[in-house]
């Protein structure tokens, strides 16, 4: 079951309101989640908010609420941060009047990847379901709440052990705004074991 009480911040924002069934976020400029790859430059202080687990199996739901985003790499989604140099988040980034990015970022020992596809801009909400078999995760999308698809699997390295999990938001650039999310839940596994072969 979900507790609004269980969960802590990681970089507490300036600005932001905590309900039981709500929780705003207002983004301040420069902050981000990224490491290395390609940009070579490393960006660590975006507000995270994430509660505790050593549950093996499991699925995280929430649906984010962006309206208030128009600016470049303006995100909010969620978030599975370990440390620095592991971590994982799935977002819609805002990128102009006609586009934006949907995608994911791992970050294993110290590398990020960044998988994307790209939205209308006219998105303004969308759920994601996290979901944990033992250290490996997934991530998924929806726009009503009832059908998610795939974004991505992976693997954490450090991901076996306790956990935390939960949400963030962040403006990268020079701009600011009020990230929503509500309809957050923990539910029981929903990415089911693989039923073909199994590995040698």
């Amino acid at each position: 079951m979900w507790d609004i009480l269980k969960m802590q911040w990681t970089r507490e924002p300036e600005k932001y309101s905590i309900q039981s069934d709500r929780i705003e976020i207002t983004t301040m400029p420069h902050t981000d989640l990224w490491q290395r790859t390609y940009y070579h430059f490393r960006n660590d202080n975006a507000p995270v908010l994430q509660m505790e687990t050593e549950e093996k199996f499991f699925s995280f739901i929430v649906k984010t609420d962006f309206s208030e985003s128009g600016h470049r790499f303006d995100q909010c989604g969620i978030v599975m941060y370990l440390d620095s140099e592991n971590w994982l988040k799935g977002s819609v980034e805002y990128e102009n009047e006609e586009f934006q990015h949907l995608g994911s970022v791992v970050t294993n020992h110290g590398y990020s990847d960044w998988a994307t596809t790209a939205i209308p801009a006219d998105v303004k909400t969308m759920w994601y379901r996290f979901s944990r078999r033992e250290d490996d995760y997934c991530i998924e999308c929806s726009q009503d709440g009832e059908h998610f698809t795939q974004m991505r699997v992976c693997h954490m390295w450090e991901g076996a052990g306790k956990i935390r999990f939960g949400i963030y938001a962040c403006s990268p650039e020079d701009s600011s705004f009020k990230a929503v999310f509500t309809n957050l839940e923990i539910t029981e596994c929903a990415w089911k074991a693989h039923d073909g072969q199994q590995p040698d």
